[in-house]
């Protein structure tokens, strides 16, 4: 069984775009090379890629950016629900807030969670330009913990050169962490230069896992990666901590997958990584 916690589904609604996206694809240019024509896309074609990559869940994500990005930037939390609903045993939703909309964001997040079924939110503190710290999102994680809901927080570099490079700084998860010992955190994506750092956090925090989304999987095991510690104590102590993404469609799902198996992990670490880590977060039975 496999669960892949970073995917981001090919169809117009996921697709507006963003400032920042001219700098991002400077570097990226072969990205969402496989997707082709959106308007071949839908939902049963997506589930098919699902079965040929030999993934077995998908995790998709709903996203509100329009207090800094404008009228229309935003992944309705309905849209993925709806998603979620037609294929409830191969998609797994989380809902979009932007924390920029105060009391409106919270009440939309516990619609969200507690109607639509979503198991929790995604949020990327570049695209809000404030640091996960920052007051401005207390209410959103005060309502995932009483609902107990997952919060996901991007943990990377970013490519936005308008703004701050350290807004999405692992340094800043620990702040989040130490408010909130009992909600669960996911560092999304242990990005250079502060993979280090994001494993600190990780293991300082019982309520702290880390994703590995949107990185090329093989580098993890390359000496000079500057994934050493992402190896050396995801295959110890944080075992039961690290939750596989590809990052599809920047990423193939398949690739990452076989990247993932062919690292000097141990057998039982590899499948934990792959499913049961992110099984046990989401509260799904566990499956060999």
């Amino acid at each position: 069984m496999i669960i892949d916690y970073s995917v981001t589904p090919p169809f117009k609604e996921w697709l507006f775009k963003r400032s920042y996206e001219e700098d991002y694809f400077r570097l990226y240019r072969d990205m969402h090379k496989e997707l082709g024509r959106v308007s071949e896309w839908d939902i049963p074609l997506f589930i098919e890629l699902l079965d040929k990559e030999g993934i077995d869940i998908a995790l998709i994500k709903a996203r509100d950016v329009e207090s800094t990005l404008g009228k229309g930037k935003k992944i309705p939390n309905e849209v993925c629900a709806n998603l979620v609903k037609q294929y409830p045993n191969r998609l797994i939703g989380m809902a979009g807030a932007d924390p920029l909309k105060g009391k409106k964001a919270v009440e939309e997040l516990e619609y969200a969670i507690k109607d639509l079924g979503l198991k929790g939110v995604d949020l990327w503190p570049f695209e809000y330009n404030l640091y996960p710290q920052d007051r401005t999102y207390y209410p959103i994680y005060e309502k995932c913990l009483e609902l107990d809901a997952i919060v996901s927080i991007e943990t990377s570099m970013h490519f936005n050169r308008s703004i701050r490079m350290d807004l999405c700084r692992p340094l800043y998860l620990d702040y989040v962490a130490v408010d909130f010992p009992d909600l669960k955190l996911v560092g999304a994506t242990p990005g250079w230069p502060w993979v280090a750092e994001l494993m600190g956090v990780a293991w300082r925090h019982p309520n702290v896992y880390v994703s590995i989304g949107y990185i090329r999987h093989k580098q993890i095991g390359n000496p000079l990666s500057g994934y050493e510690t992402l190896l050396q104590l995801g295959n110890s102590v944080l075992q039961d901590k690290i939750i596989f993404g590809s990052g599809w469609p920047d990423l193939p799902m398949k690739r990452a997958v076989e990247e993932v198996r062919a690292l000097p992990l141990k057998d039982e670490v590899k499948q934990k990584w792959l499913y049961h880590n992110a099984a046990k977060l989401l509260k799904l039975e566990s499956k060999e």
